[in-house]
């Protein structure tokens, strides 16, 4: 019997009925969806534009030993467990991560930043710590904050340089802030790393993202090349120092036989048989070292990674948001659907006109 009743009520709702509601308050409509849209207006104004800026990468896939039956499982979505079998501990996948910590969001508080219309010329911390623009409302609850904050007793031991370990409130809100606005991204099928940059001008967000894609390839590389330049660095030293004893014994050797030249006694020829002996085997040794040397650069050469850019940063013309006209048009629809149903509630919950 209630299936019976509510299927008679449902009925009973006409849409004669309901145009005529929505009639009898057209005052409604015409009040407040106008003023509705000039608030909406005078909100969205508030709020400043933005910029995005991205840049595209595609990194050497021989470098994370992308031929191995792991790597091909993995770009299907399967780990065999295998992934650092090549010794890297860093994977693109890793690269968002390693963007998000203290140590590279810190290192781009020097970043140098100019603004498109040149009134602005700082770096990117002191751009994020006072030249950022805001709505009202948040600057009204910042400061309301402000009131309540306990204060920042927070130093480090040298003020002119930044201590990732142990930040000051300020900065690290300033790298929160970096944070939010950097992004990176991994195509986990061809290994595409994308780096994109929010920014409320247009020229500092295509600088910061230049900036974040070229530090994060010295960091890559720099990371994958360290054993490598720590072993031709020893080689070099090893090189070096057998060349000065070669050098030495050389010279010891020519003024030996220099000053001996006529003498006939075997036990100066001996010693000059024991000094040349002595300079061959040094020379061999530094023969030998600058072929390890040689060699320290090809590896060297070989564990550098290349990355190719497939999309470069670019300055944007035409801010990514805020969409106003969405913004307006949702309000004022969302408003018209509020008035609506304010309007026909008596139809819709059977109340009695």
């Amino acid at each position: 019997m209630e299936n019976k009743d509510k299927d008679e009520n449902i009925k009973q709702i006409d849409v004669v009925a309901i145009v005529k509601a929505m009639w009898q308050h057209r005052k409604l409509y015409f009040i407040t969806l106008p003023i509705v849209i000039v608030i909406s207006c005078l909100l969205i104004l508030c709020v400043p534009r933005y910029y995005n800026s991205t840049a595209k990468l595609a990194p050497e896939l021989s470098s994370f030993n992308s031929s191995s039956l792991g790597d091909l499982a993995s770009s299907f979505g399967f780990d065999l467990g295998n992934s650092s079998s090549n010794g890297d501990a860093i994977f693109p996948e890793l690269y968002p991560d390693l963007i998000n910590s203290n140590d590279f969001l810190t290192s781009l508080f020097d970043v140098k930043v100019k603004s498109l219309d040149g009134t602005i010329n700082t770096t990117y911390y002191d751009y994020l710590a006072t030249k950022q623009e805001s709505p009202w409302w948040s600057k009204t609850m910042n400061t309301v904050k402000s009131w309540f904050a306990e204060k920042d007793t927070t130093t480090n031991a040298n003020n002119n340089k930044v201590n990732p370990f142990r930040l000051t409130k300020q900065q690290d809100r300033i790298a929160r802030s970096i944070a939010s606005k950097v992004s990176c991204t991994v195509d986990k099928k061809n290994y595409v790393i994308s780096i994109s940059v929010q920014d409320q001008d247009p020229l500092i967000c295509a600088t910061l993202t230049d900036t974040v894609q070229s530090r994060l390839q010295q960091f890559i590389t720099e990371y994958r090349t360290s054993k490598a330049r720590k072993d031709l660095e020893y080689y070099q030293r090893l090189c070096a120092d057998a060349k000065s004893k070669y050098e030495k014994v050389r010279q010891t050797y020519g003024s030996y036989a220099d000053a001996n030249n006529d003498v006939i006694l075997e036990s100066y020829k001996l010693k000059e048989n024991d000094l040349e002996n002595e300079m061959q085997l040094l020379y061999n040794n530094y023969t030998a070292l600058q072929g390890q040397v040689q060699q320290a650069r090809a590896k060297l050469t070989l564990q550098t990674p290349a990355f190719t850019t497939l999309q470069s940063a670019s300055v944007p013309l035409k801010p990514a948001g805020p969409k106003r006209m969405l913004f307006v048009l949702g309000m004022t629809v969302l408003a018209f659907i509020v008035i609506t149903v304010y309007s026909i509630r008596k139809i819709i919950f059977g109340e009695k006109q």
